[in-house]
């Protein structure tokens, strides 16, 4: 889904909070902030210094020397080498200002995404599950867009804009307070427009937003569902509803850019017309002798130095308050409480010693293909078997509706548990409260006698393997996609895991074999082969326990039972939930357990199951598969 584009202005609700933090981020450019500061400064003078040279050039030196024969122009050449030097500086202090800002900029927005990117990881899964994706990517990328921009961009120019103005102001009141006067009185009425064009405009283009999403999420729509649009012979529906949304988009964006066309025009003509009165009354001024020519003509630069800021400025001031608000959506997702782990249960390789008879566990240093539990507080040992109880558990993703009801059931170390049930009843949500994706409210889990918020999330997910439903292959070669589920594997272990999963052979068929670069979430492979490869990643990681979530829903079923035969050489010895809707797969678990609205109503081996005659046997008889 794509980030959805901003509508309007977005202003922050606490824009100073928001400032503070950002500047927090550039503490550490200190000096090259000093030295930002001085270029802005060493720019506008040289601006403003240049401009009023104009004053000495006319009155001193053109208007003395307009009559005068053979006239010494030495002195005047001296004066243009002065404004040209002026100019030169000022250039340079804006192009050295303007790298300074894009250092800052990318430094900040570094550590801004370093941070938002790092904290994200640490985030529980509740926090991924109540936003969707186009929210998610949005602050890395629109907001963090429109954050460069102020930095890079809006605020060098806002500070060259202040300092202009503050300096042209300065020297207009020095040069003539009278027509200074008129300038800020065109100032107060070019303002005043600016302000009542800007929320029609800023209305108009809200609108506009909201109709180019609606095409664009509509377009979106018919694309990836153009078989069923095909199927239903829609196609004339289809184009009508598109005719209507586009018809809308084209309405609202005339009248967004009639407003936004506006607003330029204005603007220069009353600079314009600011201009002309001022060349009026500045003439009348010299011609009454108040004022010298030269005066006049440095006062109508600076008033068409003073306008250029003055617009600048109200064009910056929506892009901040737009950056701002990003800004504080970034900061948001930053202070978000990182998941908790109050676990003093760690997971640790050790070996085994015979003494006295008893095999005693000692704690290893390098890998030893066996695992146990460290007390962290004691030190004592307890051996990872893959025994996983349910006691009385129950929990709610939302407070308002409870998802499972004192839910009981166990799992034995080698134990093949089928969980199955429609849709929405609870089998997936036992398998997040084992992986601790959430925490059980009432009730209690244990892992070997453990409980399970003892034993530190990070342990108890690395004793665990998942095969989803919904596989996702990373960018990368095939082989850097099985090593995912155990990054220390070696070549031929990933090799062994591919050919327990049955993925050995077409791997070997792909152009480049291991190799081979997949992207697009595996697009250029089919749905078996992904999930060939996402069981291959499982079992690499050669977990004491395993959960299947519709491990083979997307595989056909000869390759179900390849599947299948090779799976069950990796779960001997090993506790395994199964999620499935096939009664292939769950026929042979030692354990079926039927589940309906969030209740245990059934459980058994198969065969008990289609003796009780229950909701086991309706399933069974009456499809063939558990959905």
């Amino acid at each position: 889904m794509p980030p959805v584009k901003r509508r309007g202005v977005q202003k922050p609700k606490d824009a100073t909070k928001t400032i503070k933090r950002l500047f927090s981020y550039m503490t550490h450019f200190k000096a090259l902030w000093v030295f930002v500061v001085l270029c802005v400064i060493l720019d506008a003078g040289a601006n403003i210094a240049g401009t009023y040279l104009l004053k000495p050039a006319l009155n001193n030196y053109i208007v003395p020397l307009i009559k005068a024969e053979n006239p010494d122009l030495s002195a005047f050449i001296k004066l243009l080498f002065i404004m040209a030097g002026l100019y030169i500086i000022g250039a340079a202090g804006s192009y050295l200002n303007n790298r300074m800002m894009l250092v800052i900029s990318t430094k900040t927005l570094l550590k801004i995404r370093t941070d938002l990117f790092s904290h994200m990881e640490t985030l529980p899964l509740r926090y991924f599950d109540s936003r969707t994706h186009g929210e998610l990517m949005s602050l890395y990328t629109n907001d963090v867009d429109t954050l460069r921009d102020m930095l890079s961009q809006s605020i060098p120019r806002l500070l060259n804009s202040i300092l202009t103005v503050v300096g042209v102001v300065s020297m207009m009141m020095i040069l003539s307070p009278a027509l200074c006067l008129v300038a800020l009185f065109f100032v107060v009425v070019m303002s005043a427009l600016i302000r009542f064009v800007g929320k029609k405009s800023s209305d108009s283009y809200r609108e506009n937003q909201k109709n180019i999403a609606l095409v664009n999420g509509y377009i979106e729509e018919m694309i990836t569902g153009q078989k069923v649009v095909k199927v239903f012979n829609h196609e004339k529906e289809a184009k009508k509803t598109f005719a209507l949304l586009n018809d809308n988009l084209r309405k609202a964006g005339t009248r967004a850019n009639t407003w936004g066309s506006i607003l330029g025009p204005i603007t220069n003509n009353m600079g314009h017309i600011q201009y002309a009165v001022t060349s009026i009354l500045g003439a009348i001024l010299v011609i009454k002798g108040a004022l010298s020519v030269g005066t006049i003509a440095s006062f109508l630069q600076y008033t068409r130095n003073f306008n250029r800021p003055i617009n600048e400025m109200s064009q910056l001031f929506n892009g901040v308050l737009n950056a701002l608000a990003g800004a504080e959506r970034i900061f948001a997702a930053i202070d978000e409480e990182s998941e908790t782990d109050e676990g003093n249960v760690a997971l640790v390789n050790v070996s085994e010693k015979e003494q006295d008879g008893k095999t005693v566990l000692f704690e290893a240093f390098a890998p030893t293909g066996k695992w146990a539990w460290k007390n962290l507080e004691d030190g004592s040992l307890t051996a990872l078997k893959g025994d996983v109880r349910f006691e009385s558990v129950s929990f709610s993703y939302v407070s308002e509706k409870e998802v499972l009801h004192d839910i009981s059931l166990f799992a034995k170390p080698g134990q093949k548990i089928a969980l199955v049930g429609s849709t929405g009843s609870g089998k997936t949500t036992i398998t997040n409260l084992l992986t601790r994706f959430y925490d059980i409210e009432e009730g209690n889990i244990t892992y070997d006698g453990i409980a399970l918020k003892k034993i530190r999330k990070d342990s108890l997910r690395r004793s665990l393997s998942m095969v989803l439903q919904d596989t996702h292959l990373f960018t990368g070669t095939v082989r850097d996609n099985i090593r995912y589920g155990n990054l220390d594997a070696s070549d031929a272990e990933i090799i062994a895991a591919a050919k327990l999963a049955n993925a050995d052979s077409f791997i070997r068929h792909l152009k480049d074999g291991y190799d081979t670069v997949l992207s697009s979430d595996g697009a250029n492979l089919s749905a078996g082969q992904r999930q060939l490869l996402s069981i291959a990643r499982a079992a690499v990681a050669n977990p004491p326990v395993l959960i299947l979530d519709e491990a083979t829903s997307s595989v056909d079923t000869r390759t179900e039972a390849l599947i299948e035969k090779g799976m069950d050489s990796l779960m001997r010895g090993r506790t395994v939930f199964v999620i499935a809707h096939r009664l292939s797969t769950v026929r042979n678990a030692d354990c079926i357990i039927v589940l309906e609205g969030g209740r245990i109503i059934e459980r058994g081996t198969h065969e008990e199951l289609l003796k009780a005659k229950g909701r086991y046997y309706n399933l069974c008889t009456g499809a063939f598969e558990l959905s």
